[in-house]
């Protein structure tokens, strides 16, 4: 791939990584290659597993190796980002709010992720494939280059069979090294997150895979075996190695639920995995992977993470370097919960944002450092954030860091992510969406009156952004939260009004038709009240006294009544475009 993209500066996480990481591969090959190109090939790795809808808080688990992957590419050297799916986990649980799931699949408990059917409906063959499709989608979209492998293609043709077998043949050395933990009392309770989860589903998001729970092996008369079969009647892990020969690579093992019971070749059987204490160091040896980061889940003492750093050397491989990284929080989380069942995925992300901006959230905190992705009012204010960002790497004020985010935000080392040709306030999308309920010739026209001296043409100068804010509009903002500019003057709101708020109503229409513009507008609106008192309507508020603040607040809760009904709405200046100056003259009493 050329490298079109130059690498940032060196004051971010990401660089500091990518760092770390280049030495780390230089270390392992021997020491540093003549070029970069000629440099072995780093691997860097994620995992996910497709037990259910795959969150943005698993999103960390990608975007973090990505981001440095992505800079280790644009210094020029070759890197393979790995996603492991792990989609020969058992199926753990029936997820909530699935829509085409029910009760029934709870039969399904035990069985690998593939063996499961996809919900009713689904296009897909199977209930992890259904779930891998959305995210390969998302990742598309968010410019994520990487190569995935099934752990049940890996599995099932036979691929990790020595490795399995190199196991079993180490399972002493395996189980002294678990057994180090098993008897160890739970740690002291860590210091608080910087973000405590708020309801279930937020817990839901916190959670890793559920990998990091699972037993590490089974134990019976014969002793420990890192090695669970799928039974050959029900499907399940449900099992019990009861004899293993390391000679003949015999194995007999019973499933505890239904009964069965058979003797294997392990030389040559396909259905079974390792325990995945033992199944992640497996494979950072098996692909040589320098850098993967990992959850809170696979991070405590004790947990995968520590643990895998002594197992991986039965296995001739080395720990990769393995920042955790922290919670992802969502802002709107409850109100979503409520009416999806579960917490948002990365489609519902792009739903109402641009891959830009998602980026940007992961891009700019430390993997340590927790954050909200925003889907509800707040989702403005960050999108204010990202355009002031955009307008300060453009004049060259920007920091340094801030920089560096801004570049992995908009651009791969591949290439520039498609953006909006014209990218208008996300707040003033928004509105326009809200007030036209999907007319779209209405919309064309608001938009193109809000700078008279460089209108817009067409609604796709302003898109996919004005589209993410439609969707935004339509899916997360209450129906009783939604703008409904009123059908006839309010004849006695308007007749009770004093002759102060009569004057105030006056000065605002006198001055509409020289000021038809955004920012027009704006500085008649929020001139009026000064006009009002006696001061120039472009006074600073250094220039005026407090109370001024209370005048326009007063005047903008009465422009609100009279034009919706209701004490507050979309931006004042937005809202007279949208509702245009003959029907704003009509509406407040001319």
């Amino acid at each position: 791939m050329p490298i079109v993209a130059q690498s940032t500066e060196t004051t971010d996480w990401v660089s500091r990584f990518a760092d770390e990481v280049i030495e780390e591969s230089e270390r392992r090959a021997g020491g540093k290659a003549a070029s970069p190109a000629t440099a072995p090939v780093v691997v860097v790795a994620s995992g996910l597993s497709p037990s259910g809808p795959i969150h943005l808080g698993n999103l960390r688990e990608v975007m973090t190796p990505h981001l440095v992957a992505d800079e280790i590419r644009r210094r020029g050297h070759r890197v393979r980002h790995l996603i492991s799916w792990d989609d020969y986990d058992r199926y753990r649980k029936v997820p909530a709010g699935v829509p085409g799931v029910d009760d029934s699949w709870a039969e399904h408990i035990g069985k690998p992720l593939t063996s499961v059917p996809a919900p009713k409906g689904s296009a897909h063959p199977n209930w992890a494939e259904h779930f891998k499709s959305a995210m390969i989608e998302s990742l598309a979209a968010l410019g994520v280059e990487f190569d995935g492998i099934s752990q049940t293609r890996q599995y099932t043709t036979g691929v990790y069979r020595e490795q399995v077998l190199h196991a079993m043949r180490h399972r002493g050395d395996i189980d002294a090294i678990l057994d180090q933990y098993r008897t160890k009392k739970a740690p002291p309770k860590q210091q608080k997150q910087q973000q405590k989860p708020l309801d279930e589903a937020e817990l839901e998001a916190a959670e890793g895979s559920g990998a990091a729970a699972e037993d590490d092996g089974s134990f019976g008369a014969a002793g420990y075996f890192p090695y669970k079969p799928y039974c050959g009647n029900c499907e399940k892990d449900l099992t019990t190695v009861t004899a293993y020969d390391d000679d003949s690579t015999e194995l007999t093992y019973v499933c505890d639920p239904c009964g069965f019971s058979e003797t294997v070749r392990l030389n040559e059987f396909n259905r079974g995995k390792l325990v995945w204490k033992v199944d992640w160091p497996m494979r950072w040896a098996y692909e040589g992977v320098v850098f993967e980061p990992s959850g809170v889940d696979h991070s405590s003492p004790g947990s995968s993470f520590q643990v895998g750093g002594q197992i991986v050397g039965i296995f001739g491989g080395k720990q990769p370097i393995g920042p955790m990284y922290a919670f992802v929080g969502i802002s709107g989380m409850a109100k979503m919960s409520s009416s999806k069942g579960g917490v948002p995925t990365p489609a519902d992300a792009l739903q109402i944002m641009e891959p830009q901006l998602l980026r940007w959230l992961y891009a700019r905190r430390r993997p340590n450092q927790s954050f909200k992705i925003a889907f509800d009012q707040e989702i403005q204010r960050l999108y204010d954030e990202w355009d002031k960002l955009d307008g300060k790497v453009a004049d060259g004020s920007a920091l340094p860091a801030d920089v560096a985010a801004h570049s992995r935000a908009v651009r791969t080392a591949g290439g520039e992510l498609p953006r909006t040709p014209r990218p208008l306030p996300y707040r003033t999308l928004a509105s326009v969406a809200d007030i036209t309920a999907g007319h779209q010739d209405q919309a064309l026209r608001i938009l193109s009156e809000l700078d008279p001296d460089n209108p817009i043409g067409s609604l796709d100068e302003a898109r996919p952004r004005y589209d993410k804010a439609e969707a935004w509009i339509n899916t997360h903002v209450p129906a009783d939260q939604r703008t409904i500019v009123r059908d006839e003057p309010d004849a006695e709101l308007l007749k009770s009004l004093d002759e102060a708020s009569q004057n105030s109503l006056r000065l605002l229409l006198d001055g509409l038709a020289d000021h038809w513009s955004l920012d027009g507008l704006t500085h008649l609106v929020y001139g009026v009240p000064k006009v009002q008192a006696g001061f120039p309507a472009d006074a600073t508020p250094k220039e005026l006294p407090p109370e001024i603040k209370t005048a326009q607040r007063t005047f903008f809760a009465l422009l609100y009544h009279l034009l919706v009904g209701r004490d507050t709405g979309p931006r004042l200046p937005t809202l007279l475009l949208a509702v245009g100056q003959e029907r704003v003259r009509a509406l407040l009493g001319e």
